[in-house]
């Protein structure tokens, strides 16, 4: 059964979402409120462990930017998908290089959201139309500048191949291997874009057309 938060200020967005979960069967609504502050305060008074999945608005109405409210949830052990009208591609940006797993247009049908929450909730990246369009918005955010090599070893290795086969495959040495994804991870902290797991590698090669989703189902 997944978690999922609810953070919306707008009570009946969060009551529609709540039953469409309720519908799908496989998730539990544990919190559904208007601030992160205050599902916060609920997870201390209560004691209860951290959403799988917490859904948020891009802009809530208390003052909070979505840098504050995504790395507070991220931080706090759950993954975020952004609900939202997406107008704003700056803030969209803002949300995925504070680490957001995705993005789900408030203008789509309720079952593209269920969808969302459970792909996330799987470790599945999430990739969509909003996503690539808040990327493609800012080739700078896009940009890690990696070498030829550098994203060939990453993308191999964000298919799921062990890093030994990587460097095989490649007629490299596994050290050498090891170095490049290292460097590739500095390099996308170095542009706000931080990849300390295998699942975040794979999403960054996602976002930056190294890796397709299809690809990924194909090598795996």
């Amino acid at each position: 059964m997944t978690r999922v938060a609810l953070i919306d200020d707008h009570e009946s967005v969060r009551l529609g979402l709540e039953a469409a979960c309720a519908r799908a069967g496989d998730m539990d609504v544990v919190f559904s409120g208007s601030s992160v502050t205050g599902y916060l305060e609920w997870r201390t008074r209560t004691g209860a462990a951290p959403a799988d999945v917490v859904v948020l608005d891009l802009t809530l109405g208390d003052g909070t930017t979505v840098t504050e409210n995504v790395h507070a949830l991220v931080s706090d052990g759950s993954s975020v998908i952004i609900h939202s009208v997406a107008e704003r591609p700056a803030a969209v940006r803002e949300a995925l290089a504070a680490g957001a797993a995705g993005i789900v247009s408030k203008s789509s049908p309720i079952d593209e959201v269920i969808v969302a929450v459970q792909a996330v909730a799987s470790g599945e990246p999430l990739n969509n139309v909003e996503w690539a369009s808040a990327v493609d918005g800012d080739r700078a955010f896009a940009d890690a500048q990696l070498s030829a090599r550098e994203r060939e070893v990453l993308r191999l290795y964000a298919t799921g191949l062990p890093l030994k086969i990587v460097a095989d495959r490649l007629g490299i040495a596994y050290s050498t291997a090891k170095e490049n994804i290292t460097r590739v991870r500095v390099k996308y902290v170095d542009v706000g874009r931080p990849a300390p797991t295998k699942v975040d590698l794979l999403r960054r090669a996602v976002e930056d057309g190294i890796l397709t989703p299809i690809e990924d189902a194909g090598d795996s």
